[in-house]
């Protein structure tokens, strides 16, 4: 049986592949001749699995498999492509709970929001079917008679894809999706804590028909594998989610090799509330969303800037919200919020949370670990949080949130823009004119009025300053994969 039949039909012990983590290379799954891994829950410290990753023999062989999938692939119809992609859609469908079974026991969110990854997953693939049709060139009109002058869209070749552990099946669905669509060949490095889910796509993508070597799966050490892959002649695009200083690491390597580069980096979300806005609604959203897969997310809202009449109001509600936050395993389906994804997150928050009452700001709720098994973080709301702490500046990516007061719109605007980053943002108002001037004036990609959903498949998603450039999602994520090519006939 290959390496993730067992798991996806959920026989297996746990529901984990402890002997299954293979590489996808050339449509055959193989063990890696790399160095060895080890993948652990988050909730519990548990050793999932031991497998070795990918080896630059490894690698050697993925690039000449992407290489020769992409002459294959490239000349594939578009609507050949595009039943493909929609025929793996179903398949993810047909498997949701198996793999979001997966995904909660490497990545430690609650199981329902597992769930909804994997439909995101299938919304993405079918979303891009369609799009493959779409991509669409254009007519010039001629200087001259019987001439043509022609836009030629066509894939811009194999694309070497990075993604992270905190949604490790949607962030490679958002770009295997929108490159084979495109035509493309695809190598995709899962985050080695994550890869099963990953993995998952794979395996759906391969049952639906992709033929050998368009995609290609690697996982292992995350420096030599990027830099193995950006060197080589054969990949034309990198994608990479991830922070900012990786991502700077990334970008240096592509523009040594001249190539282009889609990167989505990290963010660290203003949230303005105005005292006209619905306050007990926007503290009840606002502990939902910053506790979102346990603030993991880089969209997570941040940095909470209240004007001072609906201040302490907002304070008490969402502090209260955020205590009411049931924290437990992801398998638990009595459990709002998991375990963070490693210990690495959990001295961030104890480092951030002792710097911020350093600087005088006051704990309303959590503020500390919870038991000492797993990586446990209660959801935590710091108040008066001077713009001087270091959680201020630097981007949390965990439960965390930090609330102070403003007196005027200038000045909060002026403070949310104070960020080297500028991801996503936020706002809570009645008012039409404020709308406006959030909308023309806050330097983010993505920004929610009166709400927290800023990704959508059907959407542009990118970041301005430091969280990168290139997009993700809509027709703008498609187009992100073709050169358009200009033709003219005389």
């Amino acid at each position: 049986m290959d390496a993730l039949a067992t798991p996806i039909a959920g026989t297996a012990a746990g529901g984990y592949p402890a002997d299954g983590l293979q590489l996808l290379i050339g449509g055959k799954w193989q063990a890696g001749r790399g160095s060895p891994l080890r993948i652990s829950n988050p909730a519990t410290g548990q050793t999932l699995a031991e497998p070795t990753g990918a080896s630059q023999e490894d690698l050697d062989a993925a690039l000449t498999s992407a290489e020769t999938g992409f002459a294959l692939w490239r000349r594939t119809p578009a609507t050949a492509r595009a039943a493909i992609l929609s025929r793996a859609a179903q398949l993810l469908r047909e498997r949701t709970k198996p793999l979001a079974r997966l995904l909660t026991l490497e990545q430690g969110k609650p199981l329902a929001q597992a769930e909804l990854e994997i439909t995101l997953c299938a919304e993405t693939f079918d979303w891009y079917a369609a799009e493959a049709g779409r991509a669409y060139g254009r007519i010039i009109p001629a200087r001259s008679p019987g001439a043509r002058q022609m836009v030629l869209p066509e894939p811009i070749g194999p694309v070497a894809a990075f993604t992270p552990w905190n949604f490790p099946a949607l962030l490679a669905a958002r770009k295997v999706a929108p490159a084979l669509a495109a035509g493309c060949s695809c190598i995709l490095k899962p985050a080695e804590e994550t890869p099963a889910a990953a993995l998952g796509l794979g395996r759906a993508l391969a049952d639906a028909g992709l033929p050998d070597g368009v995609l290609n799966i690697v996982f292992g050490d995350p420096a030599m594998i990027s830099r193995h892959l950006i060197a080589s002649p054969v990949i034309r695009k990198i994608t990479f989610t991830g922070s900012v200083p990786v991502g700077r690491s990334l970008a240096v390597l592509a523009a040594q090799q001249v190539k282009p580069c889609t990167l989505e980096l990290g963010g660290h979300a203003p949230v303005i509330v105005l005292d006209d806005a619905d306050i007990d609604a926007a503290a009840a959203l606002s502990a939902i969303g910053k506790t979102r897969n346990a603030g993991q997310v880089c969209t997570s809202p941040t940095r909470f800037y209240v004007q001072r009449p609906a201040y302490e109001r907002f304070v008490e509600r969402f502090g209260a919200a955020l205590g009411q936050i049931a924290l437990g395993d992801g398998l638990d389906p009595r459990s709002e919020m998991g375990p963070l994804a490693n210990a690495r997150r959990i001295e961030a928050m104890e480092r951030l949370v002792t710097d911020a009452t350093r600087h005088q700001a006051e704990i309303v709720t959590g503020g500390a670990r919870e038991g000492d098994r797993g990586f446990f973080w209660c959801p935590t709301l710091l108040a008066n949080v001077p713009d001087d702490a270091a959680a201020m500046t630097e981007e949390p990516f965990g439960p965390l949130a930090l609330v102070s007061p403003f007196d005027e719109l200038d000045e909060a605007i002026a403070r949310a823009n104070r960020s080297a980053v500028g991801l996503a943002g936020y706002a809570f108002t009645r008012s039409a004119a404020a709308a406006v001037r959030l909308g023309e004036e806050l330097e983010v990609g993505v920004l929610g009025l009166n709400s927290f959903a800023v990704s959508h498949t059907e959407a542009p998603f990118s970041g301005v300053k430091d969280s990168g450039y290139g997009y993700e999602g809509g027709s703008e994520g498609l187009a992100g994969f073709l050169h358009q090519k200009y033709v003219h006939h005389s």
